[in-house]
């Protein structure tokens, strides 16, 4: 039977006020094989200030057109008493909402035809639920879209046309996500791919090719060259590495957002949604919507989220195992650690340079019940945002590599 707009969201909001929260167990942590990195990384521990707290990638620090910030609204809403997973969902969908974002919903950057495919997927600790969607079209916010799969279904992933059809008749509203700035960008990857096709040369991007982050580092990004190998002249844009430019002034993306969030009670939910890899095949699906990759949550231990290369991340199931490093008794940056090892030791030999590093950018984001969270990268110069009692904030990942080891960089 279908339900208009006015009742889906209607009992949305009741199933959230009517949420029972069940009494929280508490895991029995036993350390296994932790590898001290007090040398190589910052910060091994960090200060609690209590619950609630919510932690995201570096993009839900950034403000919309309207001055909002995902972190921020997702923080006041746990403190003002929301269910977790509905306060993540509604801090991501600033970034999902905001066209100047370009690796997340409305203006991402679209795949090879000039399509914006969305991926999204969620978990709720309390209930144990989970939903997802996968090469999504039209639809602004695919994380809520994930949300209505879990509400409304026996399914967990709904993709294509079909989880289209399925928004729609729930009332979301099927918009083109297609902005002129993110079709400028997609005409200038087209002039770079045959030299000999009829492309003329498309606009200037919006933002200058060769550009540094404020830190002055370099992108730890990389995007496929015509011999089937990976360039390492990419410049990351000006927050963490979600949008980077190539040396014609191509935009590239491995970007995406999650966010994870514990209510002062205890509870956890999290969330991760992209618009994917830039220029993908149509049809491709990241991590992001895949539970236990993108995203993973268990109400007993805490959530953990990826960022970057989802292929790697995919073969590790990397924020399933984040959760479990957790379970084992790891703190959450040594679990994110942990997992990176995990990721490198599974890159394919095309993917490594002569060094051994690999030629991409990979993040884990970790939360644990007890408000202690933690971020790892690669190479070092990542950040990612957190909100709590003392305010949203940047803070840096630990990383594997330094800088200087990436390679070409």
């Amino acid at each position: 039977m279908s339900l208009s707009r006015r009742k889906f969201l209607g009992a949305g909001a009741a199933a959230a006020a009517g949420l029972a929260l069940p009494k929280l167990a508490s895991a029995s942590p036993v350390i296994t094989d932790i590898v001290d990195r007090a040398e190589r990384v910052p910060g091994a521990t960090r200060a609690f200030a209590g619950r609630p707290v919510v932690m995201s990638a570096a993009n839900g620090f950034r403000t919309d057109p309207n001055g909002k910030q995902g972190i921020k609204v997702a923080y006041d809403m746990l403190a003002g008493g929301a269910d977790p997973l509905d306060a993540a969902i509604a801090g991501v969908n600033i970034v999902e909402l905001n066209p100047d974002d370009q690796s997340v919903g409305l203006g991402g950057l679209p795949n090879e035809d000039g399509v914006v495919q969305l991926d999204a997927s969620c978990m709720h600790g309390p209930t144990k639920r989970a939903g997802a969607v996968g090469a999504i079209e039209d639809i602004a916010t695919p994380s809520l879209v994930a949300k209505a799969v879990m509400d409304y279904t026996d399914h967990i992933m709904l993709v294509g046309e079909g989880a289209r059809r399925f928004a729609i008749e729930l009332g979301f509203k099927p918009q083109n996500l297609l902005t002129e700035k993110s079709r400028e960008a997609w005409l200038r990857w087209k002039t770079q791919v045959n030299a000999n096709d009829n492309w003329l040369a498309a606009p200037k991007p919006s933002t200058p090719s060769g550009r540094t982050s404020p830190r002055g580092s370099r992108g730890m990004g990389a995007a496929r060259n015509d011999a089937g190998g990976y360039d390492s002249h990419i410049y990351y844009d000006d927050y963490d590495g979600h949008v980077f430019y190539d040396e014609h002034g191509v935009a590239h993306t491995y970007g995406t957002i999650n966010m994870n969030a514990v209510t002062a009670s205890g509870d956890i939910g999290s969330v991760t949604t992209t618009s994917g890899l830039s220029w993908k095949i149509p049809g491709r699906v990241g991590d992001s919507p895949i539970i236990g990759a993108g995203q993973y949550c268990d109400n007993d231990v805490g959530a953990a989220g990826s960022t970057g290369r989802g292929e790697a991340n995919i073969k590790v199931c990397g924020a399933f195992l984040t959760v479990e490093f957790m379970r084992q008794g790891m703190m959450p940056e040594q679990a994110c650690l942990k997992t990176l090892e995990r990721a490198v030791a599974m890159t394919e030999k095309r993917l490594l340079a002569a060094n051994g590093r690999p030629r991409f950018s990979l993040q884990y984001y970790a939360l644990k019940k007890d408000g202690t969270y933690g971020a790892a990268t690669l190479y070092q110069g990542a950040r990612f945002a957190v909100a709590d009692a003392n305010g949203p904030r940047l803070e840096e990942c630990a990383y594997l590599f330094k800088r200087e080891e990436y390679p070409g960089g």
